[in-house]
């Protein structure tokens, strides 16, 4: 059982404090509720671009990793399609350095045509590097393109194309930051060596004085259920032929994604799943093979992607796959299986909870789903799926006309 207090500032900012006098260090923990998905589709990578540009510099401090490091301390941050979170951890007497810094840049973001240059550049090697020049690099652009028609996940974080972020103008920039970066839209989690009445002066001191901006309400254009399958062909540059299918799967607290989740560990959760078993190792069809969704919080893809071994056919893939999803819709898994994946879910979640850098993020992540207290019902929620959940959720999300397939072909 995680144990928190839970204030809000009068601007909204929500604070929750953790504490474990086991660590001498501290973390800090600032979680903004915008993600990729709430970018204009003409004006995508912003989000991803802003993980960068707050690292540029605020009105008062030209460098936000000197002072933190002055003081012991570490950070780095991370974009998803849902959100955008900052952390740090130094050890717990320096903490009002972490503080000032996230305040100062919440407060007044350095807005200059240099940082915005220098950032966008940085990102724009990362979307060459990574997407453009590198082998596979488009297959998941490609993928989310083909999946999702309406919803705004039809884009990568790191944005649709590359010009968006090279044509990114300073107003734009700026339009984007207050209307998401703004104590109502943010979380701040802090745990580890703390007390919570030192927290409450801390967060008045440095973040109470900032204005609340206004509540941003989502409005994001919802993916109707899928009719048809789809396909796609690619040929490109590449050493081997790729596989990779995609269903439709339910949102983060709905029940589905819990049995999704565990279907993933039963079909590609390592050496010991299925499809590793028949494809890879007794038929030698992939050289690798995963099963895995992203967590999304809103209606997420479950999919299935490998590597072909070289020689081997397209459609002797599809039929091989086809017949382990035909298994897992038509034959209860037995309760030992059932168990073993749920085994493994439970230590990875015990094992997450033993950082208290992981604590503070997850203690994020749920508040921003809507309740806090949910990090301590999860196990929960995967303990009670039955296998016959597990039929009944393949048969349901396994549907042909529910598939997204690419099948990508190398050239040589």
């Amino acid at each position: 059982m995680i144990q928190y207090n839970r204030f809000v500032l009068d601007n909204g900012l929500r604070v929750l404090v953790h504490e474990d006098h086991s660590t001498p260090m501290a973390v800090v923990n600032l979680m903004y509720d915008v993600g990729s998905k709430d970018e204009n589709p003409e004006q995508t990578g912003f989000a991803h671009l802003f993980e960068h540009l707050m690292f540029g510099g605020s009105v008062n401090i030209d460098d936000y990793d000197e002072p933190l490091q002055r003081a012991g301390g570490e950070n780095n941050a991370y974009t998803t399609n849902d959100i955008t979170n900052y952390y740090c951890t130094m050890p717990a007497e320096n903490i009002e350095t972490a503080f000032w810094l996230e305040s100062d840049r919440m407060l007044s973001l350095a807005f200059n045509e240099k940082s915005l240059e220098v950032q966008r550049k940085v990102v724009v090697e990362e979307f060459k590097e990574h997407y453009i020049n590198k082998p596979y690099g488009d297959i998941w652009h490609k993928m989310r393109e083909l999946a999702y028609k309406e919803h705004p996940y039809r884009w990568m974080t790191i944005g649709k194309e590359l010009s968006h972020v090279e044509n990114a103008k300073i107003e734009d920039v700026k339009n984007f930051f207050f209307k998401h970066y703004r104590p109502t839209n943010a979380i701040l989690v802090v745990a580890g060596k703390v007390k919570v009445e030192d927290v409450k002066k801390l967060a008045e001191k440095w973040f109470g004085d900032i204005p609340a901006g206004e509540k941003y309400n989502r409005n994001l254009p919802q993916e109707p259920a899928q009719q048809e399958a789809r396909l796609l062909e690619i040929k490109a540059d590449v050493p081997l032929d790729a596989y990779i299918k995609a269903w439709h799967m339910e949102a983060r607290l709905n029940k589905g994604y819990y049995v999704a989740d565990l279907i993933t560990e039963i079909l590609g959760g390592g050496g010991s799943s299925r499809l590793y078993q028949s494809l890879v190792k007794e038929k030698q069809l992939f050289s690798n093979l995963d099963c895995h969704h992203f967590g999304t919080t809103d209606t997420g893809l479950l999919a299935i992607e490998g590597k072909l071994v070289k020689g081997v056919k397209m459609e002797d893939v599809d039929k091989a796959i086809a017949e382990e999803i035909e298994k897992i819709k038509t034959e209860l898994v037995s309760e030992a299986e059932l168990q073993k994946v749920k085994n493994k879910t439970e230590s990875i979640i015990a094992f997450e909870d033993m950082s208290v850098m992981s604590r503070a993020n997850s203690l994020a992540m749920y508040e921003l789903l809507g309740d806090a207290s949910l990090m301590n019902t999860e196990l929960e929620k995967y303990q009670a799926v039955t296998v016959e959940d597990i039929r009944d959720y393949s048969i349901k999300i396994f549907d042909e006309k529910n598939s997204n397939t690419i099948h990508y072909y190398s050239k040589n």
